[in-house]
């Protein structure tokens, strides 16, 4: 492809990329040694990461489409051959997924817990769930009626509706109706009493299944058609340019439209009859092939997350407890702890409550004077919220950046804008043309008639939620190189017209590109003069056309890469000469893997940086990101063993090859499984088996 005048090697389409990651998930459903009851939960993922997928990538694709020509250039290929790509690999993925399923009823059967249908429940069950229909859920239902001259109604994006018809022998036209199953304010799954130690429970769209002879008892019919089917949307905000209406509003205004979006997937049971299909399909106005996926009974396996946590030990997921950081518990305060030491936490391994525990201590501390910070996505119940609301009803000065384009979160961030603003903490909503993704903090406190800046920065979220699943990494320190670059990014976002100059951290979009480039483009000159060259990276995703190419650019040079890279991978080695200069690995398990570490050689003067991150071109050039250095040299060392000890990974790590086939990297020697390696790397706070980094390697100060 070309880029920018220059002649690009080839990569990998993303979406495809993006499918291959997918299907990791889908393994970990497979995989007999994951607790039943957690093969569960990564359907449930799987199925919510295919829901985003086609809200979003999939939608733009169909845009694409639409443009024509234009399409074609803005992708490097034909969209329409990719969306049949995407098609024919979901299909096949769907099968897998459909047989793994069946084969996880089965084994639950086994160990004493089944998932049951209207049609399987005993006289006594039955009695049970018509009771809890009306207590529970009868109230919630509001079946909508269709007919072919009356206006179809909005379908819900995310919502899975009942399609029913009362059919009768003697009459012509069948009323056909549509059920919205409430899952936003039942449970989808009804655990019913217990029979001797055998459990069952059955889902909420079967609950109401078993209740349509109450629901429809006006009408008179012979028998019933009902079918689960769901629609989904093109989830595109779409913000247009007029300077005279606010940002908050604007959002507000897109995400009402996103509601009304163009439907880019109806999914159905594939034994729904022929014509009810080919009618709501005409109603919703679908009419591509590659927008129709047929599936089985059940639909929206998002809900698996949350699957009841019944049954024996063994089908249960097993949780150890988080690690208390031991520096912080002996403290007798977390400033005067940061103000004589950096410290770099691990979550989940390690507990976000240090995190919110910094806030509150700075909320009620009377020489605090300003706090800072940046939100994306916060928990529902926030702690770190409650703590910035505290600190704001205290006196303190509390600016908050709160990016309102967080995708799929924009009215909850509307709403914590409110919020913030009724109590006084300055909001400030991004960045025009921006969105704001970097992970930061700052707190400024009054020492000997001196303002004192303490910083903390992350790869993830400031999100207890999240935090127990994700693995992140978030650095506390009071380094004057840092902490007076941070606040340089916050003067940045308040005025927007002054870009400052950055030596230490790495900003998008002012700096990060370009430096990533110059580190690279050293590595490549080092292995060209014969000396020794290595880049290690760990991402979320690495799909940036110009970085690749730069990589390729080292590999031919004779940089050794190792890449670690969880979801879309669009490199493509074998199109190199020297294709063994590049291996990869991505791991999925228990945790999602979130962080992102890079690292250069630099002659023996070692660069590691966190970052925020990936290497996209959203990332890098439409993104406020910031990477960090690590500057102490034992925090050096334990970022890199962290890395170390991922990259050893034999039991949940797979091959990135050329064709993307997610083979398990071959076990040699011990299993090295690397999330419990970690806990136990940290819960010891010893040197792990990774290689030993020297003083001269890890003496750089600067980046």
């Amino acid at each position: 492809m070309v880029l920018d005048g220059r002649m690009v090697s080839h990569i990998r389409n993303k979406e495809l990329s993006w499918l291959a990651f997918n299907e990791r998930v889908l393994q970990e459903a497979s995989d007999r040694s994951v607790p039943l009851i957690e093969r569960l939960r990564f359907l449930g993922i799987y199925s919510s990461n295919q829901d985003e997928f086609f809200r979003v990538r999939v939608a733009a694709l169909h845009r694409l489409v639409r443009l024509g020509k234009k399409g074609k250039k803005l992708l490097g290929s034909d969209p329409k051959i990719v969306i049949a790509e995407v098609k024919s690999t979901i299909l096949q993925q769907q099968e897998v997924f459909q047989k793994v399923y069946e084969q996880l009823l089965h084994e639950l059967s086994l160990q004493g817990i089944h998932l049951v249908t209207e049609l399987q429940l005993s006289s006594e069950q039955r009695v049970f769930v018509q009771d809890y229909f009306r207590n529970n859920v009868r109230s919630q239902l509001t079946p909508l009626m269709l007919s072919a001259k009356k206006l179809f109604p909005s379908l819900r994006d995310k919502s899975i509706y009942l399609a029913t018809k009362l059919c009768s022998k003697g009459r012509k036209v069948d009323k056909l109706s549509l059920i919205e199953v409430p899952t936003d304010s039942v449970s989808r799954f009804l655990v019913l009493p217990p029979v001797k130690r055998e459990q069952y429970v059955v889902l909420l769209e079967d609950v109401v299944r078993c209740n349509v002879p109450e629901i429809f008892s006006l009408f008179k019919y012979d028998f019933v058609e009902s079918h689960l089917i769901k629609v989904t949307r093109d989830a595109e905000l779409d913000l247009d340019d007029d300077v005279t209406e606010s940002y908050l509003h604007k959002v507000v205004k897109g995400v009402k439209h996103r509601k009304g979006g163009s439907p880019v997937r109806l999914v159905y049971d594939q034994n729904i009859s022929v014509d009810f299909l080919e009618f709501l399909k005409r109603k919703l106005k679908i009419r591509d092939d590659d927008s129709i996926v047929p599936g089985g009974r059940t639909h929206n396996f998002k809900d698996f997350i949350d699957f009841p946590q019944i049954g024996r030990p063994t089908v249960l997921a097993s949780r150890k407890k988080q690690l208390s950081v031991p520096a912080i518990k002996d403290s007798r305060g977390m400033l005067r702890l940061i103000r004589n030491r950096d410290l770099l936490l691990h979550f989940p391994y390690q507990s976000f409550e240090e995190v919110i525990a910094l806030l509150q201590e700075a909320a009620i501390d009377p020489k605090v004077i300003t706090i800072k910070i940046t939100l994306y996505r916060v928990a529902r119940h926030s702690g770190v919220v409650n703590a910035l609301v505290n600190a704001a009803r205290n006196g303190k000065r509390v600016t908050v950046v709160v990016e309102l384009q967080a995708r799929f979160n924009e009215e909850a961030n509307v709403a914590l804008a409110n919020k913030l603003q009724d109590e006084g903490v300055v909001v400030i909503f991004g960045v025009p043309g921006l969105k704001v993704h970097a992970k930061i903090g700052l707190i400024v406190r009054k020492e000997s008639g001196r303002a004192v800046r303490y910083a903390f920065l992350g790869t993830g979220n400031f999100n207890e939620d999240t935090s127990i699943v994700y693995s992140d990494h978030c650095l506390f320190t009071s380094d004057r190189r840092l902490t007076r670059e941070v606040a340089a990014v916050f003067d940045f976002f308040q005025n927007n017209y002054r870009v400052p100059a950055f030596n230490h951290l790495m900003v998008a979009p002012f700096g990060l590109r370009r430096s990533l480039i110059e580190l690279i483009e050293y590595e490549i000159r080092q292995a060209e003069i014969g000396k020794r060259a290595e880049i290690d990276l760990k991402l979320n995703n690495l799909t940036d056309p110009v970085m690749i190419e730069l990589l390729y650019r080292a590999a031919d040079a004779g940089v050794r890469i190792r890449l670690n890279i969880r979801g879309m991978y669009c490199v493509v080695p074998h199109t190199l000469e020297h294709q063994n200069q590049i291996q990869a690995i991505a791991i999925v398990d228990s945790f999602l893997e979130h962080s992102r570490i890079y690292r250069f050689h630099h002659k023996g003067k070692e660069k590691v940086l966190l970052s925020s991150g990936d290497w996209m071109t959203r990332n890098l050039d439409r993104r406020v990101e910031v990477a960090f250095p690590i500057y102490e040299q034992k925090m050096m060392c334990e970022v890199m063993d962290f890395f170390e000890i991922q990259w050893k990974d034999n039991v949940k790590a797979r091959v990135l090859d050329a064709e993307l086939q997610n083979h398990y990297r071959k076990r040699t020697g011990k299993a090295v499984r690397s999330q419990n390696d970690l806990y136990d790397y940290l819960s010891s706070n010893k040197p792990a088996d990774a290689r030993k980094y020297t003083k001269k390697q890890l003496l750089s100060k600067s980046i």
